[in-house]
């Protein structure tokens, strides 16, 4: 099996390619695409347990003509690729609904067989009161709402609508930590302004690449093909701070959670249709790890 991984520079695709290489059966082949073959340098350098290294495809993924070499002979992809907070709502759309859907077409009439389309746990929008099921639609709202949740549950809902032999599956990730990602330093921009006791679910990228390779080679998917990957354990604006080693701010105690509920979700379906636990269950035990 030949598989593509997009956005494989970033902070999730650069940590899930070299796991993929490790774990890949036997004759597998992986293919990156990347915009500045430069920044695939490292990429360029790994190898599998069979010596062999990625296949580097140069191209944007808005380029019709480099997706169609990109996807040439692909039996599978995965896209990674994705725009954050911080740029513009225009470049998120682009990126995370336009050229998603784009890449899902052009996979689909290329003949690939398997389509794991990275998402967040964020397109639930509000909470439930509850623990978020993969059943449940997206309702916008909540702080975190904004032009990365909602172009992210387009482009899925756009992805699975799909007509055609590709089996689509989603994967939802919550907060991403650990191995150096500064996004764990970055928590504090929004828990420095939360309730002490609001909270925030995490995946480490070790149960990241987890979760999407068994995405990626499971035989056969259960429900929609949706599926939420985290870990056990929520932790609070002020085991955040702890984490980071910061002073928590007093005004954190005198705060209420307005949805107690948000972005925490269930990994029942993960569990049982897919085998899936956590090797970090918690923040707390990565840091004893020393996997942060």
């Amino acid at each position: 099996m030949l598989t593509l991984v997009t956005g494989t520079t970033g902070e999730v695709g650069r940590r899930f390619v070299p796991r993929l290489l490790q774990q890949a059966p036997p004759g597998d082949r992986v293919r990156v695409l990347v915009r500045d073959e430069s920044r695939a340098a490292d990429l360029a350098g790994l190898t599998g347990p069979a010596g062999l290294g990625p296949e580097i495809a140069v191209g944007d993924l808005r380029d019709a003509e480099a997706l169609g070499k990109a996807l040439a002979g692909a039996d599978a992809v995965v896209n990674i690729a994705a725009a954050f907070r911080g740029v513009p709502d225009e470049e998120a759309r682009a990126v995370n609904r336009d050229a998603a859907l784009e890449l899902g077409r052009a996979a689909l009439a290329s003949g690939v067989r398997r389509f794991v389309q990275v998402s967040t746990n964020l397109v639930y929008g509000t909470g439930r009161g509850r623990p978020l099921t993969e059943d449940d639609p997206s309702v916008p709202g909540g702080a975190m709402w904004g032009a990365y949740p909602q172009s992210k549950a387009e482009a899925e809902r756009g992805l699975l609508a799909l007509e055609g032999a590709m089996d689509v599956r989603i994967g939802r990730l919550a907060f991403v930590y650990g191995e150096g990602d500064p996004h764990l330093a970055a928590s504090l921009r929004w828990a420095g302004q939360w309730a002490a006791i609001q909270r925030l679910q995490m995946v480490h990228h070790v149960d990241v690449a987890q979760g999407l390779l068994r995405l990626l080679y499971a035989p056969g998917a259960g429900g929609t093909g949706i599926y939420n990957i985290a870990d056990d354990a929520p932790v609070t604006a002020v085991d955040l701070h702890r984490i980071n080693g910061v002073d928590v701010p007093p005004a954190l105690y005198e705060r209420a959670d307005p949805d107690p509920w948000h972005g925490i979700v269930s990994t029942d379906r993960i569990r049982h249709d897919l085998g899936f636990r956590p090797v970090y269950p918690s923040l707390w035990t990565a840091r004893d790890a020393g996997a942060l």
